[in-house]
């Protein structure tokens, strides 16, 4: 193997187009493949047509000849003696192309007037056998030119150009963070060419996980791309964070790791934690817990490298904590009418949110109790809420008393013929009710908020007093009420008529009697005065109409 130059290989690519320009034409071909160079001349009374080749030095080598009518016959006793042949159309077939073959090959026809030569220059391609990085940095430090690899192009014809990428994108040579170095080297035996290009490369902390690639685009066939490849970027540490890693909300009892981050290549495996007044040396490990947390723990906290102490992190950790104490709590038993003082004390981290039930329907507000009642019995819960924490807090009151009859009544039956006693009365426990007589249908309320109702159905005989009484273990109540029968209604009702129209009477009588003064008077008057006045005639019609009036509703 020898260098050659990159100049040779534009020399090569140059003589063909020369080639052109000087009248030749060009076939190419492709390396050990069999190649057709054609005989273009215009005889249709060829005689003989024969192919030779430039040995150089203007010297020819003959290859075969062929007369009309008859086959061809190789001439050639140097190396195309096994590799040449001819096709009907006159044209050369030589197999196994080579690059020995890059040369002028000639078509010479003998006509019945005329000798003509067809002169034809054959270049030869091969593409690369594949492209490689080798020889790969086994990291890269940031801000450092290094050795990135190799990428080789092995055996073609022309040379191949090689190209570098990362991530898809061409790089350029700069001088500075890039610097890219092409070398050929030729075969030469079979005079193909190998292309090596060295990348040396600055690496910056953006290519963690970037993939290198090389490519060619050669002459003779498709693009060629590499594997790619990745490499180890190494950096200093120039940041670092501290990360708490606990449940949310972080409360008493819990359990927080710390978590020192850095952002170096490789990462720093040995930390400083420092815990309030205290600090813990780490090694071969980035987190210290700190088990069953109090609310003490409530703080700054801080990691640092132990090569570098003044690169630090600080995070603040608050421990939750929600206490509640509900004074009185449980069952309590108190008597109606008394006063119930309810205390809720919170002791919270944060700002807490208190909401109320009463057997578990929502209340508006705090429940307070100045006087209690039976219907303050109940369950009350209390919920403390500080973000995700909560507590609950409740207390069951039962209000006892003695049992006091609110209401006694009583209204017709719907037939007319009933009467419906009905007893409305509060007490705690529930109180028991009895009727001074038995009575029908009888129908009790629930027991709600204390209060109680109960009804019964009688049909009295005569007038009498029914009484109702109600019991529990703290006492009893009594009311009556007056109930009379539908006889002694309609007797009363008799005396109701009588009444009336003895009151008529009286009332007539009244009226008379007051007529009889009025005219008295009136009368004295006129004699003492002598006069009369015609007005006075007339209210004396209208009053003797209004007594005989009354005196006739008197006698109906």
């Amino acid at each position: 193997m020898h260098l050659l130059s990159a100049c040779c290989v534009c020399a090569l690519l140059i003589t063909a187009l020369l080639s052109r320009v000087s009248g030749l034409d060009t076939v190419i071909g492709m390396y050990g493949e069999t190649l057709e160079i054609p005989c273009n001349t215009k005889a249709d009374d060829a005689i003989i047509t024969k192919w030779k080749y430039d040995k150089g030095e203007g010297l020819p080598g003959d290859l075969l000849v062929k007369q009309t009518n008859q086959n061809a016959v190789i001439t050639a006793t140097d190396e195309y003696k096994d590799r040449v042949s001819m096709a009907e159309n006159s044209s050369l077939l030589l197999s196994a192309a080579r690059l020995t073959d890059q040369r002028t090959f000639t078509c010479m026809v003998v006509a019945s007037a005329d000798i003509t030569e067809y002169p034809v220059n054959v270049v030869i391609y091969k593409t690369p056998e594949g492209l490689e990085i080798s020889d790969k940095a086994e990291e890269l430090e940031i801000g450092k030119l290094t050795k990135l690899g190799t990428c080789v192009a092995q055996d073609a014809n022309p040379a191949a150009n090689i190209t570098w990428l990362k991530n898809n994108k061409p790089l350029v040579a700069d001088g500075k963070g890039i610097s890219i170095q092409a070398s050929v080297l030729v075969d030469p035996v079979t005079g193909l060419s190998t292309t090596s290009s060295i990348l040396e490369y600055s690496a910056e902390k953006e290519d963690t996980n970037a993939q290198f690639t090389c490519s060619t685009q050669h002459t003779g066939g498709a693009e060629l791309v590499s594997s790619p490849v990745t490499f180890t970027i190494t950096y200093s540490t120039e940041n670092i964070v501290l990360q708490v890693v606990a449940q949310d909300p972080l409360v008493e009892g819990d359990n927080v790791t710390l978590k020192c981050v850095a952002d170096g290549n490789p990462a720093p495996t040995s930390f400083n934690f420092h815990l309030k007044e205290e600090m813990v040396k780490v090694e071969n490990a980035d987190t210290y817990t700190i088990v069953n947390v109090s609310r003490d723990a409530s703080g700054e906290y801080k990691c640092s490298l132990i090569d570098n102490p003044m690169l630090e992190a600080s995070e603040d950790i608050t421990v939750n904590y929600l206490d509640i104490n509900l004074s009185p709590s449980g069952n309590i038993v108190k008597r109606a009418g008394e006063a119930l003082n309810l205390t809720l004390r919170i002791d919270a981290s944060g700002e807490p949110k208190v909401s109320w039930t009463k057997d578990n329907v929502k209340m508006d507000k705090e429940p307070k109790f100045k006087t209690l009642s039976y219907s303050d019995s109940g369950r009350y819960e209390c919920e403390v809420a500080m973000g995700l924490l909560s507590r609950k807090a409740s207390v069951e009151l039962l209000v006892e008393g003695a049992p006091v009859i609110r209401q006694l009544s009583k209204h017709r039956g719907e037939d007319g013929q009933h009467k419906v006693l009905i007893c409305e009365a509060e007490g705690s426990p529930k109180p028991a009710v009895t009727w001074s007589i038995n009575g029908t249908s009888p129908d009790e309320s629930p027991f709600v908020n204390g209060k109680i109702t109960h009804k019964i159905t009688v049909v009295p005989s005569a007038n009498l007093t029914v009484s109702c009484t109600v019991t529990n273990e703290f006492g009893m109540d009594t009311r009556a009420i007056n109930v009379s029968s539908y006889q002694s209604e309609d007797s009363d009702q008799t005396k109701l008529v009588v009444g009336v129209v003895v009151g008529l009477l009286i009332a007539t009588m009244i009226i008379g009697l007051a007529y009889w003064v009025y005219m008295k008077k009136s009368k004295q008057g006129s004699w003492k005065t002598g006069e009369k006045e015609n007005g006075s005639s007339e209210e004396e019609k209208k009053l003797e109409e209004k007594v005989e009036e009354n005196s006739q509703k008197a006698e109906v």
